[in-house]
């Protein structure tokens, strides 16, 4: 079974000859660190050598780098007002350069899919509309707004949303079926709960994200959701949107344990994720990687796939407890 076929069938329920795995993104400064002790030299090396089944190759920018899609002058982190703080009225809305699907760089990811052996493919605009909406007002007047403005959210939402949406009716076109998913992040949970509540979650969040769903199986794409935090409380809402694989599975998150996912949810999506990159691979060992690997394998199995709980592995990550969890995910 190729590693094409093997997460397509567990992403949809059906028999597979092994878990599934996925090492993730490693951070930049991480690189390095794997490849000496792996001896290996490229990404692609060392993925091959780990027997990783997945390749992420995200639509990220337009063809010009140097230019952002979402321009936000000097704003260095989420806390700080964003160039849209002080919008009030729709016409304040309209007046910020929005991006144009036309400048989008897709040759480029689709050139790479083409290049891409038998790997289940994932791709799609990262489509993060909830982080740049927050980075456009600012996190906290993003949160008071939805009470104090909503209907300039709202505004903002179409806006950010309906850009995604064109640009990605473009790329699953011309990509046709050299993407097996579309893969999308949007972090919605803290380490304790959601960052907004469930109520303008359903008012802000879930109409476009429903649309981004059904957008995805419209083109015949399996629909991953990437989500950091607790996002307990709402993943009944996206099972009911489409959501075929929920990623990464913040293991010490309130409520997103194996247990209490299997116990809930369990043979209603598949699973991405869910080693702890907190604690465990940072400072457990080999060995408590591999037991911890074989218990997340019966708990949230058959429709699982091995990856660490968030999948940009960082420097402080021992290799060792890299190749202790490929070696167990991907054991027979």
């Amino acid at each position: 079974m190729t590693s094409r076929e093997r997460i397509r069938r567990i992403i949809a329920g059906q028999p597979a000859d092994r878990c599934g795995f996925w090492m993730g993104n490693p951070h930049p400064d991480t690189w390095p660190i794997l490849h000496r002790y792996f001896g290996t030299s490229s990404e692609e090396e060392l993925r091959v050598k780990l027997n990783d089944d997945l390749r992420w190759h995200a639509v990220w920018g337009y063809k010009d780098p140097a230019r952002p899609m979402f321009p936000l002058n000097s704003k260095q982190s989420h806390g700080d007002p964003g160039p849209l703080a002080n919008a009030e009225t729709i016409e304040d809305v309209e007046r910020y350069p929005w991006p144009d699907p036309a400048l989008v760089d897709y040759d480029t990811t689709v050139a790479t899919l083409a290049d891409t052996g038998n790997y289940y493919r994932a791709s799609g605009l990262w489509t993060c509309f909830y982080h740049n909406i927050m980075d456009l007002f600012g996190m906290d007047n993003y949160m008071i707004y939805m009470y104090e403005r909503p209907g300039i959210v709202q505004a903002v939402t179409d806006r950010v949303c309906q850009f995604y949406y064109d640009a990605n009716e473009i790329f699953f076109q011309r990509a046709g079926d050299l993407v097996d998913a579309f893969f999308f992040g949007n972090d919605f949970g803290t380490q304790l709960d959601l960052i907004c509540s469930p109520a303008h979650f359903d008012q802000f969040v879930m109409p476009w994200f429903k649309r981004f769903t059904e957008q995805g199986h419209r083109h015949g794409k399996q629909v991953i959701l990437h989500s950091c935090g607790s996002i307990f409380r709402v993943i009944d809402r996206l099972i009911d949107a489409g959501v075929d694989c929920l990623h990464p599975l913040q293991a010490l998150a309130r409520n997103m344990d194996a247990d209490t996912l299997a116990s809930n949810f369990g043979g209603r999506i598949a699973f991405l994720g869910a080693i702890d990159t907190q604690n465990l691979l940072v400072n457990g060992t080999p060995q408590q990687v591999r037991d911890e690997v074989r218990r997340i394998r019966e708990t949230l199995g058959p429709r699982v796939i091995i990856s660490p709980s968030h999948e940009a592995l960082l420097p402080n990550i021992p290799p060792q407890n890299v190749a202790a969890m490929a070696e167990e995910a991907t054991r027979i």
